[in-house]
């Protein structure tokens, strides 16, 4: 076993540019393979989720070349129709991956199979194979463990298009991915959503995305979406900085009194996760919001009461402040985060309480009350999101160590290089018998 000692510090100054967006990044690949044309792509991330959505591509034939050093990649559109029409693809632990790539091979022709690591198989994706067997597409789970789960078998004779209808309590995911494959679709689409939609600001950034690939897709006021029958259109398109690796920068300020820079991103971000900073300013933080770069200066901590389905990603994050607030902080609307890479409520609610927190665990989220900490050795069950966002408590509480640091690498492989530059400090590294 790996972990890593983290240094604790007094205050946290500087100036960051995490990598480009995860979210971002996904999504703008699977445009352009889609697309006519040879699409550049600059900013893109390299991290095991993208690489697994490269990787998903190029075995369908679609040529994608990488320069990694300059994080850019060229990709050579297919024009809605990948060569090879049968594949078995492999999305290792990427819930983007393996639902963009669900949704967009029902747009195409071919027998395909799409699986992922031991955590993958029990991961939801019922709502969306539910969605598409409505409209047609032979698409169905092989788990018999779980259902509701990949593996995917999709034979696919192409998406006829008319009206689509899909859960959104559970991910909003499935109907991203519907809305990207939507244009190849054989008729005009129209999707609605039962119940609510949590993420919604990843549903927007979608259909940003989308929209400037060349693609016309409207939202109504009724909280359905239409696509109009197209093509993707190949572009050079630049991926902004990651928001939600963003936050733990911003953090990193809250928890030490210090100031944190972000660079690259601003208010006009498609990523809802900027507005992780508005829950900083009503925790007792000041956000200066710039034209190309977001500040954070840490005051004293007040914990609060939250809905943060919109942001849900950055639950982790903010439960870590919170540690450090006066006051209890209660999280809610984020009964979805116990579907991701882990358990992101009882896992999370876990850990805290090894550090000697407080902490109520509800069905929604989470109740966290201040108390004296003291270090500990924490798990993160192989989540990207536990190793970073529980990284941040070691800057204020001696002794804290991660396990398993590189499951970072799903979306930020070089974050302990980054959080060392910024605080000043080394972190140790050491292997376990």
């Amino acid at each position: 076993m790996e972990i890593v000692a983290i240094p604790t510090v007094g205050r946290v100054d500087g100036t960051v540019r995490p990598p480009g967006s995860k979210s971002i990044s996904n999504r703008a690949l699977v445009c352009a393979a889609l697309a006519e044309g040879v699409s550049i792509l600059t900013g893109l991330l390299d991290s095991e989720d993208t690489q697994v959505m490269v990787d998903c591509w190029q075995r369908l034939g679609v040529r994608i070349d990488l320069d990694q050093d300059r994080h850019l990649a060229t990709v050579h559109g297919c024009v809605g129709q990948p060569p090879n029409r049968k594949a078995e693809l492999f999305v290792a632990n990427s819930g983007t991956t393996i639902r963009f790539m669900t949704a967009a091979l029902a747009a195409c022709e071919g027998d395909f199979v799409l699986d992922g690591v031991a955590r993958m198989r029990q991961r939801p994706i019922g709502d969306l194979l539910e969605a598409l067997q409505a409209a047609g597409v032979s698409a169905e789970s092989t788990n018999v463990e779980h259902p509701d789960s990949p593996p995917v078998h999709l034979v696919s004779k192409g998406l006829p298009g008319g009206m689509l209808t899909v859960d959104g309590n559970v991910s909003s995911q499935f109907l991203s991915g519907l809305l990207l494959a939507a244009p190849y679709a054989k008729s005009l689409v129209d999707i609605s959503v039962r119940g609510e939609l949590v993420s919604r600001p990843y549903v927007a950034m979608t259909m940003a995305v989308m929209r400037q690939f060349g693609v016309v897709v409207d939202e109504s006021f009724d909280g359905s979406w239409r696509v109009h029958p197209g093509c993707y259109r190949a572009r050079q398109y630049d991926i902004e900085p990651d928001a939600s690796a963003a936050s733990y920068f911003w953090a990193a300020a809250a928890i030490s009194g210090g100031e944190v820079t972000v660079e690259g991103l601003s208010a006009r971000s498609l990523q809802g996760d900027v507005h992780f900073c508005d829950a900083l300013e009503a925790m007792g933080c000041n956000v200066r919001w710039g034209e190309d770069a977001v500040t954070v200066r840490g005051g004293e901590l007040r914990g609060i009461d939250i809905e943060m389905s919109d942001i849900s990603d950055t639950v982790q994050t903010l439960a870590v402040v919170a540690l450090f607030a006066q006051g209890s902080t209660r999280v809610r609307g984020v009964a979805h985060n116990r579907f991701k890479e882990t358990d992101r409520i009882g896992d999370l609610a876990t850990e805290l309480r090894k550090l000697g927190a407080e902490v109520e665990e509800h069905e929604d989220g989470l109740t966290i009350h201040p108390q004296v900490y003291h270090g500990a050795r924490l798990a993160t069950y192989s989540d990207h999101r536990m190793a970073m966002s529980l990284a941040l408590a070691g800057l204020r509480i001696e002794g804290v160590e991660i396990q398993d640091p590189h499951c970072t690498s799903k979306t930020y492989p070089r974050f302990f290089q980054d959080l060392a530059k910024l605080i000043g400090k080394p972190m140790v590294h050491r292997t376990l018998d």
